[in-house]
């Protein structure tokens, strides 16, 4: 192990937290820390600000690979901030009785769910529900609003025993909520390779190996069957929401829930009429900052005379 450590970090509002997590994640070793602002108060049903600005941290271990890993950390950081101002990374050299005992500060999601990375330590109640995620392995960490927003919906909808469709799971972390909330079975889908990846080996590092069933892919798909979950869950864009609405809806079971985030408030009245002419209603909508989030149900099939 090195003797030594160098910490980069940096400071970005709560959405960047994600792309921030996974550069740091790609070219870090010694982890990757996600500290959230405080003066709020969880169990009083309080979310920190949407425009709070989160810190995000990683280790370096100062060998010969040191200045290449902070020069492509730095470049990163540079080409995000044309999206955004990122101010320039903080350096601090650790030794390493320094890095062992840094602490890894977990993530609190509506009443009940905590997402934890390894090692991280907080004042557990008897009714939190952990879900160990360390961030950088995929994109969802829980920082970003819109997965703030479908974990909070999941918290509300799902029920013992309920079948669940994650559509883009990306790290997993949707279909470790919906487990931990007692779902009986999660079907994940996602394009990306490296996602499907990540979620194999998130459901395994809680425990719920046996319970992984993701696929390559989109809808439809020989593992959605129609009309077989109670509940889907989808955080991806407003274009992708409107071109599937149907096939969403079609693996629903009549009352089934739909939770959809990922798109941007200006597009929610696109996105809604599309699921009404699919065949659902909007349930409820939820605005965070520039992002919206949705349930809908699915209504009753009509039967051809």
């Amino acid at each position: 192990m090195p003797a030594q450590w160098l910490e980069l970090s940096t400071q970005a509002p709560g959405e960047y937290a994600e792309p921030l997590a996974h550069l740091f994640a790609r070219y870090g070793e010694g982890g990757v820390v996600v500290e959230e602002a405080g003066g709020y108060n969880p169990d009083e049903g309080e979310e920190p600000h949407v425009d709070a600005p989160v810190i995000v941290r990683t280790y370096l271990p100062i060998d010969a690979t040191t200045e290449d890993r902070r020069s492509n950390i730095d470049l990163g950081i540079r080409l995000i901030s044309h999206l955004h101002p990122i101010p320039p990374l903080s350096e601090r050299v650790l030794n390493d009785r320094e890095w062992e005992i840094q602490e890894f500060e977990p993530v609190r999601v509506g009443k009940r769910l905590v997402i934890a990375p390894e090692g991280s330590n907080w004042d557990r109640t008897s009714d939190d529900i952990v879900i160990k995620l360390d961030p950088g392995l995929a994109f969802g960490t829980g920082h970003h609003p819109t997965t703030r927003m479908c974990m909070l919906y999941l918290e509300k909808t799902v029920a013992e025993g309920y079948n669940v469709l994650d559509l883009g799971c990306g790290s997993g972390i949707l279909t470790l909520t919906a487990y931990k909330l007692g779902a009986g079975s999660v079907t994940g889908l996602d394009i990306e390779a490296d996602a499907i990846k990540a979620s194999n080996d998130n459901l395994r590092k809680n425990g719920l190996a046996a319970g992984a069933n993701f696929h390559e892919g989109s809808l439809p798909n020989p593992a959605t069957p129609d009309g077989s979950f109670d509940v889907a869950v989808a955080n991806i864009s407003a274009n992708v929401l409107i071109a599937l609405a149907p096939l969403i809806l079609t693996t629903l079971t009549i009352g089934g829930v739909f939770v959809g985030s990922g798109l941007l408030v200006e597009r929610k009245d696109e996105v809604e009429a599309a699921f009404n002419e699919a065949g659902a209603d909007f349930t409820d909508l939820t605005i965070s900052g520039d992002w919206a989030a949705f349930s809908a149900v699915m209504r009753p099939r009509s039967v051809p005379n």
